[in-house]
């Protein structure tokens, strides 16, 4: 198994996943390109300490940002939507 900290990248913090937090009590993750819903729901539970429900999981494509007269590419990333079980939640997010 994968270490979980190369599993999840960074945790997501915008309105919509501040509402979906409170209203679903779930929460959004930058997730390696290669990981699957296993291994997010596995890294999540081990670094957390908290129970999954399920995981949704999105492939972002990189946008094209232009430098002047050079064109150039954001990269590709994965985000995961991850619902968490019961009222436990993680405490990073509560700070934000």
């Amino acid at each position: 198994m994968k270490d979980p900290r190369e599993i999840i990248i960074r945790p997501i913090v915008t309105e919509k996943v501040t509402a979906a937090r409170e209203s679903t009590n779930t929460v959004c993750f930058e997730v390696a390109r290669h990981a699957n819903k296993i291994e997010i729901r596995h890294a999540v539970e081990q670094l957390f300490g908290v129970k999954v429900s399920h995981v949704r999981v999105m492939n972002q494509h990189g946008k094209l940002r232009r430098y002047g007269r050079f064109t150039g590419r954001r990269p590709d990333w994965r985000k995961a939507y991850v619902r968490l079980l019961g009222d436990k939640t993680i405490e990073f997010f509560e700070q934000a």
